[in-house]
């Protein structure tokens, strides 16, 4: 995966049959089974892959327990059927995680009993394991830093944990591998129509360089999640709120707040939204919150009320209790939830099902969906297409296509932090042993080392300190102050590989401390 590489091939390539706009997961999925099918396809994300939402999830590939409660059982079983497909497509990084449940009176212990029972279900042959009612004595082995003080009895169910960013940047491998061209820092500034309103193709300019490019193709894809409404902005006479942004904030503390290998789940908080607490490379992930927001950002920041909601609701749940000085790193995402139709409903009432729009141009939009579903999203949208006539019908074939790094076969070692590569473990060895500098750890208080950051620039197209810190090595996600102390380090790595001079590096440190501000609680920003 290499940019110099992918521009030549954008240069040499008169016609496209797929151009996608937006390299989260819905893009890089429909990447991936569109040139699966044997469809040239190339994919154009304006920062970088996983930059917005896709890396800001709260880890998990699931069915999702409160769309049961809501009874949206279409959603939760399709969700159910994806995660197993995930589990077996991307091994190296969707893992098995138990999860408990405390109860704190006796009628939840009883509904969550059973309607986990039907979760279990609605799983099928793609079970993670079935879910167990739980003595008080057993739920305290457990969670041993569960809140005791009026303790009932738990239940433990299993649901999927994954590395979202880490995902994205496979299945952008992946799409590579089966021949597409996928460029990050190149953005989409109009759309190209003929004089009968009929979108060919679109102009978008290298962020790098400044270069326009057109570029035609037989069908363009709108999956720009929180910034969808802009790009209908370009398509549309009149303008219409297709989505609409909520946010999720997430904190992040350290593991002796939730010892052991089991998640914490909170089914029902005091305002009715759900609460996990989830183990995550060696750290612990508490969220979320849901907030309807005005308008989008790339880098959105924790509202005060949202961190105080976590840890109020952290500190209720848990004997040693976390505060605002625990707190490593806070990150928020933004959800493109598809708008309603009444306007002022609430973000617990919008449907996280995907919707497709097939405009009267051409363009064909993908809005809501989650990273659980994502390769069924994908399968849609290319349906779409073959269905409106603008592609040769091909099936899918993404089922049980493995994604890059994953092997079957080979038993995952999670004690041993570079798991997460997969089948590309042993060439960040290979890399460590022919350069041994490289073998130095990129921070004392954690497991990353200098060789990361060289494989993230050389084969998954790093390009700034927030690329590799961010969403390839993830530590400005699990301790934003290590990441900072390490910036002009990471900073020095890539002006050497890419051949940047000292204003490049002076400017990147500034920017990538402007961009971790966020990841700090309020009184350090």
């Amino acid at each position: 995966m290499n940019r110099s590489e992918q521009l030549s091939k954008l240069q040499n390539t008169e016609k496209w049959d797929v151009i996608i706009i937006g390299g989260g997961a819905s893009g890089l999925g429909t990447a991936v089974d569109a040139a699966s099918r044997g469809y040239k396809t190339v994919l154009f994300e304006a920062v970088d892959f996983a930059k917005g939402t896709s890396s800001r999830s709260t880890k998990l590939v699931h069915g999702g327990v409160r769309y049961l409660e809501q009874g949206n059982v279409h959603l939760v079983r399709e969700a159910l059927k994806e995660r197993g497909l995930l589990a077996q497509n991307a091994g190296h990084l969707v893992k098995n995680q138990s999860f408990v449940i405390p109860n704190y009176n006796w009628f939840s212990s009883f509904i969550y009993t059973i309607g986990l029972k039907i979760y279990d279900l609605l799983s099928g042959f793609l079970s993670l394991g079935s879910s167990k009612y739980l003595s008080k004595k057993k739920t305290i082995e457990m969670l041993p830093n569960v809140e005791q003080n009026g303790l009932i009895n738990g239940v433990i169910y299993h649901d999927g944990q994954f590395d979202d960013s880490r995902l994205a940047i496979n299945l952008a491998q992946t799409a590579v591998e089966k021949d597409a061209c996928v460029l990050n820092y190149i953005k989409v500034v109009n759309l190209l129509k003929n004089d009968k309103n009929q979108i060919i193709g679109v102009n978008a300019i290298d962020q790098e360089t400044g270069t326009s490019y057109d570029i035609k193709g037989s069908v363009v894809i709108n999956a720009t999640g929180v910034f969808t409404n802009a790009i209908m902005k370009l398509n549309d006479k009149v303008y219409k709120k297709y989505i609409v942004p909520s946010q999720g904030i997430h904190l992040v503390f350290d593991k002796s707040f939730l010892p052991g290998e089991h998640a914490l789940m909170i089914p029902k908080t005091k305002d009715g939204r759900v609460l996990f607490a989830v183990p995550w490379h060696n750290r612990v992930v508490v969220g979320t919150t849901d907030t309807l927001i005005k308008k989008q950002s790339l880098e959105p920041i924790a509202l005060e009320s949202e961190i105080q909601f976590v840890l109020e609701t952290a500190q209720r749940f848990l004997a040693k209790k976390p505060t605002r000085s625990d707190v490593l790193s806070v990150f928020a995402g933004l959800r493109p939830l598809a708008a309603p139709k009444e306007e002022g409903k609430s973000t617990k009432e919008v449907s996280r099902s995907h919707k497709i729009i097939v405009s009267e141009t051409g363009l064909i939009t993908i809005t809501g969906g989650k990273w659980t579903t994502y390769r069924k999203i994908a399968e849609d949208i290319i349906d779409k297409a073959i269905l409106k006539g603008k592609l040769p019908k091909k099936l899918s074939n993404t089922q049980h296509l493995a994604i890059h790094g994953n092997k079957p076969t080979t038993p995952i070692d999670r004690e041993n932090h570079l798991y997460i590569y997969g089948t590309d473990i042993s060439k960040i060895l290979q890399l460590q042993e022919n350069e041994p500098e490289l073998q130095e750890k990129l921070h004392p208080n954690h497991e990353f080392t200098m060789a990361e950051v060289v494989w993230a620039i050389r084969y998954e197209m790093a390009r700034t300190i927030d690329d590799v810190l961010a969403r390839r090595v993830r530590l400005l996600f699990l301790d934003a102050r290590a990441a900072i102390e390490v910036s002009e380090k990471t900073a020095r790595v890539i002006a050497k590989e890419l051949g940047h001079d000292e204003n490049w590096i002076t400017k990147e440190i500034e920017d990538f401390k402007h961009i971790s501000k966020g990841f700090f609680l309020s009184e350090f920003r």
